[in-house]
């Protein structure tokens, strides 16, 4: 099969299994709904009609932040990839995902009104989300090596959980138990009436990637031969860490922390095409990204009955030992 081929295949059982796992997942769970609940959930809404009801405030809301979700910590991962030139690099490993908890944890915990407020909790994890992305940036220039780049993503994040504990120790009751159910991840906070905002801020963020396609494909090859081809390197850090930064705080904000799909879907879908073509591999991590966090979420939901698994605590389980998987490859 040729390499031409074989992208063909993947991407079109990608673009299939993606409504497919989507529509598993709207009718998974314990309360069997209709093909009619759903569109009459959709468009001839009925508050009074208890099927019609979970469809709209319940299980769309929830599958359509797992595919943002999915989608957004995919593409951000790729990107921190790209710009690092590091498989291993993403906006859990990095901080950055820490760095947007951070910012979530001030807003929670102040009691200020704004920063509790569905505007300020979004802005404080963008905001968060962005500085550490920065922080990291600068520290990416000052190590000689991508180990070292990593030992100083993983202090820094150890360094933020200190403070966000040192913040819970001083907290009062009904503060520490809302950070700490935020901080767990779950993709049922997301009301039917949020849904527009978090569209628009995801398809900005995404869209924007496609607009930086070809300076990423150069950046591949290493940064002096980039200036030399003509991109400008300060410019397209500055884009890719604002992109990363909106990803991340978005899917952060609404969702709690969830780990390593940032790190594993990219260096899957890399595995799977076998191309450095960007075009290609942030549509794949798009749909592939999407298509995890559905499946982890119709496995959770399939295990409701017996226990209750948080979002972030099934994608470690899943995603830390690609990650060991991937460091063994490479050091082969």
């Amino acid at each position: 099969m040729t390499i031409a081929k074989k992208h063909s295949v993947l991407s079109i059982l990608l673009i299939l299994g993606l409504p497919l796992f989507a529509v598993i997942h709207l009718f998974a769970g314990q309360i069997d709904v209709s093909f009619n609940d759903v569109i009459n959930g959709l468009f001839n809404y009925n508050e009074n009609i208890v099927n019609q009801l979970i469809i709209r405030e319940i299980r769309f809301p929830r599958m359509l932040i797992a595919i943002i979700a999915g989608a957004s910590l995919s593409v951000a991962g790729l990107l921190m990839q790209t710009l690092f030139n590091n498989p291993l690099a993403g906006p859990y490993v990095l901080g950055i995902n820490s760095g947007s908890s951070l910012f979530v944890a001030l807003s929670i915990m102040t009691g200020i009104p704004f920063f509790t407020s569905e505007l300020g909790l979004i802005s404080n994890a963008l905001i968060g989300a962005f500085i550490f992305g920065l922080i990291i940036l600068f520290f990416s220039r000052m190590v000689k090596t991508q180990v070292s780049l990593l030992l100083v993503g993983l202090m820094l994040g150890s360094f933020i959980s200190a403070f966000v504990s040192l913040l819970q120790s001083v907290s009062n009751a009904q503060e520490l138990k809302i950070f700490t159910l935020w901080a767990l991840g779950s993709l049922q906070k997301v009301s039917f009436e949020q849904l527009p905002i978090i569209i628009a801020v995801a398809l900005i963020g995404i869209l924007s990637v496609f607009l930086i396609v070809k300076p990423l494909n150069i950046l591949v090859l290493g940064e002096t031969e980039a200036k030399l081809l003509g991109v400008n390197i300060r410019k397209t850090r500055l884009i890719i860490i604002a992109i990363t930064a909106i990803l991340t705080g978005l899917v952060t904000a609404f969702c709690g922390p969830i780990a390593f799909v940032g790190l594993a879907v990219p260096n899957l879908v890399r595995i799977l095409f076998k191309t450095q073509n960007h075009s290609l591999l942030v549509f794949a991590s798009l749909l592939f990204g999407g298509m995890f966090i559905l499946i982890c979420d119709i496995i959770i939901q399939f295990l409701e009955p017996y226990f209750m698994l948080p979002i972030n605590v099934l994608t470690s389980m899943i995603g830390a030992p690609l990650v060991i998987f991937f460091i063994l490859k490479r050091l082969k």
